[in-house]
């Protein structure tokens, strides 16, 4: 078993324009922003992302790096919609396939037991079909004779995550209320990278939390970084909330300025810059 532990910086040089790449938690919840940060001080672009959409895609969105989008929504959650998403929706910067959140689950729940589709109720009688024309239906081959959504298989090049601990090897934990689908994003994907709070030994991670806790397993994980406050400005319970004053001022800034201000280093100078004006 070998040591996975790595830079944010490690993680993107292993990315490639192009790509499809899924990005876990969920609208402004367990993000991992540390990652998307070393992403936008890359060259990577023309992107095809796959996301319970947040501040991730509002910044990747902005910043140009977006060539296809499949989402379920991209809200900050106190705020509904996510402001530089809806800007850059607006003037065409992106292809958009949206989904019903429980279509968007069993795509993944198809590319990791790597299926080509799974079938779904979500989505019939809506206008997800309508605006999805490439999708299709299948009938049940058994008496009931159902007609289903076939959702075809998220299948990711690579998947960025955090949670709250993860020891070297690449188990990770989460200990907030809400797991999300972070499992299933690194499931479905060639390729998983893990950002963490902290990296602990493992025998801490059974000592912090139930075994269910322990969410991703070392065998879907490809790079492990450590990350404190990696999520910020989204919430990472509990070892800390949402910053609400930060995510106002993001969703309120002019995107050339927030970048300006707050990406223009590397991730110790963005953290400087939040803990000066915090």
């Amino acid at each position: 078993m070998s040591d996975k532990t790595m830079s944010a910086d490690e993680v993107v040089s292993r990315l490639e324009s192009g790509m499809t790449v899924g990005i876990g938690g969920w609208g402004s919840r367990r993000k991992p922003m540390a990652l998307v940060r070393a992403l936008l001080r890359s060259e990577v672009t023309d992107l095809t992302v796959v996301s319970y959409g947040g501040p991730d895609v509002g910044m990747l969105a902005a910043a140009g790096r977006i060539r296809r989008l499949v989402a379920a929504f991209a809200t900050l959650d106190s705020i509904p919609l996510e402001p530089h998403y809806r800007a850059a929706r607006e003037r065409g910067a992106f292809d958009l396939t949206e989904v019903d959140e429980a279509m968007f689950m069993w795509g993944l729940h198809a590319a990791a037991n790597r299926l080509p589709f799974l079938p779904v109720r979500a989505g019939i009688g809506s206008d997800v079909m309508r605006v999805n024309p490439g999708l299709r239906t299948v009938t049940s081959p058994y008496e009931d004779g159902e007609t289903f959504v076939a959702m075809p298989a998220l299948r990711l090049d690579a998947a960025l995550v955090h949670v709250n601990r993860a020891d070297r090897l690449g188990n990770g934990q989460y200990l907030g209320p809400d797991p999300y689908f972070d499992d299933l994003f690194c499931e479905a994907a060639d390729a998983a990278y893990v950002s963490c709070e902290r990296i602990v030994d493992t025998a801490e991670l059974t000592k912090a939390g139930p075994p269910q806790s322990l969410l991703i397993g070392r065998h879907t994980v490809t790079g492990v970084v450590e990350a404190p406050n990696g999520a910020h400005f989204t919430s990472c319970a509990p070892d800390y909330g949402r910053d609400e004053a930060f995510q106002k001022r993001y969703a309120t800034m002019p995107w050339p300025e927030f970048r300006a201000r707050y990406l223009t280093g590397d991730e110790q100078a963005y953290q400087s810059a939040v803990g000066e004006e915090s």
